[in-house]
């Protein structure tokens, strides 16, 4: 089985969300925890996330590497 590639700062990306697909960048990888739009993203070297920003609205969210996919 193929391994799959990571996903990295500046890479675009798609997520799934309960509006349907949204595509937009990676602008951030954190591993410490932070505050985005009033959310808590926990975060740590084991377990980081990774900052997207949306095409569309130019919100920022704070993902796992596996719910995101290239485009």
């Amino acid at each position: 089985m193929a391994k799959k590639a990571s996903v990295k700062v500046g890479d675009k990306v798609k997520w799934k969300t309960s509006q349907g697909e949204t595509r937009g960048k990676v602008v951030e990888k954190i591993t410490k925890t932070k505050k985005i739009k009033g959310y808590t993203a926990k975060a740590s070297p084991k377990n980081p996330k990774l900052i997207v920003k949306s095409r569309k609205t130019g919100a920022k969210a704070a993902h796992k590497a596996s719910g995101l996919k290239k485009v």
